[in-house]
């Protein structure tokens, strides 16, 4: 059989349903194997598409998502998302060709050292040389991708291996271990120091989702009435509706959530990881008590000095934490989560126009379901969303709050339309961040995906004009002019509507999900509420 056959049934082994990426010379024998595979190729538009698509997948479903790409550039255009996905902890395995082995040590065509590239960002990067090691470093490369704490995998594939023959080998069987249970005597230092705070706190992070332990994470709060913030990746891991919910914390500036954080004694970070909101920003005297409840140890870091760790399931260790706490009464955070909720409300009946970010938040939580899934690209309106957007789920508001790339909203939406199918699946987006991948239209229409792209329209690189604004209070060079996003959308043969009133925004969203194909919505935004937003938390008095 031909190395590239063997390859293709060693990713069938993993459970691979699908591998977004481009053809090329250098891979020939790759898409020639996948004919006969019930691996489904979803060819993209770039390669950076590609990359985010599996990102998003494999965030979504915990199972690494698969990209591929040729040599060369086709590799280097696969780096912003797989840095994304590494830095989000997104389970990914990319793969990419390259020249046959015996011009790998010359100057030669598009020849880099791809494993050298890809070794910074990623967990494990490999070169395959020999046919017969490719069940071992296929299994090697999902294992590491998926392994708390999840990321990228990069294979590099020399096309005279891929066609090379091979003895017919068998796959690797899949295995996983299992996290352990916390230590008892762990889980009793935790309990003690939580039953003697005053005013306790939970940090959730994306690892409780990650984990699947959502419900214990409530069931622990409740049991023991202590309110809890989310980071903005593992927003919905509590409902935002739920009584004991302060919503999302993450912004450097002070907001009203950093008051909970202000006044708490301990600090419980349940799946919490430092790259998804610095400690020195939450824990600035360096004085709280903190119980780092994850499968991982801590991140050494100054600001993060532990009391206790407790370390293996997250949900077996909750659970068993909450059956030697002492409960308390009430929940100490009751004002404050009821100033979060008010201020939630803002502009709720604003017939402002163009309209406002909170009206917008308000709208899309209105006409969307608890459990259809939003993917947040990034730029001011990244800000907006990650504060103000009120889930209900978990994995239900993406947000890529570790690397931050722009450009990951609409391959976000179709690959979370690919992961979950019967949910709506929407991306809010910025102008400038639709435009950089906005060609992957065609290949959600190529591949009947209904996905609706709602675009924030200012005609400026609205993030930056904020700092701007902020540090220097004058701009420089964030201007710049767009298509008719209306007629854009169509000439792909996708639909486009224009939001030209604040009253528009709801019917144009219900009819944009109704019509079941790639719609795309041009809503211009007042961006001026950026900086009120600043004034308004640079005067902020805590409530509690």
């Amino acid at each position: 059989m031909r190395s590239a056959e063997l390859f293709i049934r060693c990713l069938e082994n993993e459970g691979v349903e699908f591998i977004f990426g481009i053809p090329g010379e250098e891979n020939l024998d790759v898409m020639d194997a996948l004919l006969a595979s019930s691996i489904r190729f979803v060819t993209t538009r770039h390669e950076q598409g590609a990359a985010f698509m599996a990102d998003v997948y494999g965030r979504l479903t915990g199972r690494p998502g698969v990209c591929l790409a040729t040599l060369g550039p086709g590799a280097t255009n696969l780096v912003t998302g797989v840095a994304d996905a590494n830095m989000d902890r997104a389970p990914l395995v990319a793969i990419a060709g390259q020249g046959a082995t015996t011009r790998l040590h010359k100057e030669s065509h598009q020849i880099l050292d791809l494993v050298n590239l890809f070794e910074p960002i990623s967990k494990y990067a490999t070169q395959i040389r020999e046919p017969e090691i490719i069940p071992e470093v296929v299994r090697k490369a999902f294992k590491l991708a998926r392994s708390e704490k999840p990321g990228c995998s990069f294979i590099d594939y020399p096309e005279n291996i891929a066609g090379a023959e091979v003895e017919p080998l068998q796959p690797l069987k899949v295995q996983a271990a299992e996290p352990p249970v916390p230590p008892p005597e762990k889980i009793q230092q935790a309990a003690t120091v939580i039953s003697q705070a005053r005013h306790p706190i939970i940090m959730a992070g994306n690892g409780v989702i990650r984990a699947g332990a959502s419900k214990e994470l409530v069931a622990f709060a409740e049991h023991l009435n202590i309110p809890v913030a989310s980071t903005f990746m593992a927003k919905g891991v509590i409902p935002f509706s739920h009584p004991l919910s302060l919503g999302a914390v993450g912004l450097a500036a002070t907001d009203y959530v950093s008051c909970g954080f202000d006044r708490a004694d301990v600090i419980i970070c349940v799946g919490y990881d430092i790259v998804e909101y610095h400690p020195h920003l939450w824990h600035k005297q360096r004085d709280r008590k903190i119980v780092h409840v994850d499968r991982e140890p801590a991140e050494v870091d100054a600001h993060y000095m532990l009391e206790v760790g407790v370390i293996g399931n997250i949900a077996a260790g909750l659970r068993r934490i909450g059956e030697l706490t002492e409960s308390r009464a009430k929940n100490w955070a009751v004002s404050l989560r009821d100033t979060i909720v008010a201020e939630t409300r803002e502009h709720a009946d604003s017939d402002a126009f163009p309209v406002k970010p909170q009206k917008i938040m308000l709208d899309l939580r209105k006409v969307l379901k608890p459990e259809d899934i939003i993917i947040s690209d990034v730029g001011a309106h990244k800000m907006w969303m990650a504060r103000a957007y009120q889930a209900e789920r978990p994995n239900t508001c993406i947000i890529s709050n570790g690397f931050a790339s722009m450009g990951i909203g609409v391959p976000g939406a179709i690959a979370a339309k690919l992961a979950h199918p019967e949910r709506t699946a929407l991306t809010v987006t910025g102008d400038a961040g639709f435009m950089m991948n906005s060609q992957e239209i065609e290949t959600a229409l190529r591949l009947g995906l209904a996905i609706v792209i709602l675009i924030w329209n200012d005609s400026q690189y609205g993030l930056i004009k904020w700092h701007q604004e902020r540090r220097f209070g004058r701009t420089s060079h964030i201007e710049f002019n767009n298509p008719d996003f209306v007629a854009y959308a169509e000439s792909f043969g996708a639909k486009g509507y224009r939001v030209e009133s604040a009253a528009d925004l709801i019917p144009v969203l219900r009819q944009a999900i109704a019509d079941d194909t790639v719609v795309v919505i041009d809503c211009p935004v007042d961006y001026s509420e950026n900086m009120k937003l600043t004034e308004k938390l640079g005067e902020l008095v805590c409530p509690v």
